[in-house]
């Protein structure tokens, strides 16, 4: 080899092609994670005849569900009830969906992971950015069944909204990041995390309203505000269900809690804290997940 030859040569131990910056390359690499929503969503609908429309129809039969048995069969106290229990079940189900194809989104994606250089928290981000597609429709629908029902928009509560949303896809996020690399170790996490997220809908005031928590436990309430998905939920029913309400000043009084802010802020801190937590789990054990597939 000539001198010239030798120059070129670099004693250095070889390096993946893999990007190794986490979340951040994600984003770096939009295009990359737009295609990859984009294809779970046409994988969600295809061959159906209704497509994008059943994404309407599934939460319009829940809300009618929820108006027919829960108000006019069992005669629940709460008014608009149905209106209440959708409010938290958005927020829920955003959560859920989160949680449940984040944790998949790996081992479902094998062959992607195995052959592309990407980063692979990408998987679990679009599997939130997905369940936040499928929100949009159910926001139509209980807009439009909240002004029906004589709510009128209010700014301040209308901005809860995106703080309840933004509490979600950071929760939802990091433990997806979590438990995605657990599931590719143990395949059984993701029926341990499809058992977990069934108490969730009892851990929220969804098909309660909070007032019962607050007569029940007095001062010890404020614990169940500890609960992010609690704040979110109350931050949707803060926006549409109480405007929806005959004495709206009075409901809110009575079944919105008066540091709902200061908490909805704490759980912001929290689920934000969260993320970089699932970030540096993932981080650790991302080396060994193409060995494990």
């Amino acid at each position: 080899m000539t001198e010239a030859g030798r120059q070129h040569l670099v004693d250095a131990p070889l390096v993946s092609p893999a990007p190794k910056a986490g979340l951040i390359d994600v984003f770096r690499r939009r295009y990359l994670l737009r295609m990859l929503v984009q294809r779970e969503i046409s994988a969600r609908y295809q061959g159906s005849f209704l497509g994008l429309l059943w994404s309407y129809i599934n939460p319009l039969s829940q809300l009618f569900i929820y108006w027919f048995v829960m108000g006019k069969i069992m005669n629940r106290g709460t008014e608009n009830f149905a209106i209440h229990v959708f409010c938290g079940l958005i927020i829920v189900q955003f959560f859920i969906e989160t949680f449940n194809a984040g944790t998949r989104s790996i081992v479902r994606n094998k062959g992607l992971v195995q052959k592309m250089a990407v980063p692979r928290e990408m998987f679990p981000v679009a599997s939130m950015l997905v369940s936040f597609y499928h929100m949009g429709p159910q926001l139509v629908i209980l807009t439009i069944i909240s002004l029906i029902s004589g709510w009128t928009p209010n700014p301040e509560y209308l901005a809860g909204v995106v703080l309840a949303m933004m509490i979600i896809a950071l929760l939802g996020t990091s433990l997806a990041l979590m438990f995605s690399v657990a599931n590719v170790f143990l395949r059984d996490v993701s029926s341990f995390v499809s058992i977990l997220t069934n108490f969730v809908r009892f851990g929220v005031p969804m098909i309660y309203p909070y007032i019962l928590v607050d007569a029940r436990f007095g001062w010890f309430a404020q614990f169940y505000l500890l609960n992010p998905i609690a704040d979110a939920v109350l931050l949707m029913q803060q926006a549409f269900w109480v405007g929806t309400t005959n004495d709206p000043e009075l409901i809110h009084a009575t079944h919105i809690p008066g540091n709902l802010w200061a908490f909805s802020f704490l759980a912001l801190g929290v689920s934000a804290v969260m993320l970089l937590l699932g970030q540096y789990i993932f981080k650790r054990f991302e080396n060994r997940i193409p060995e494990r597939l």
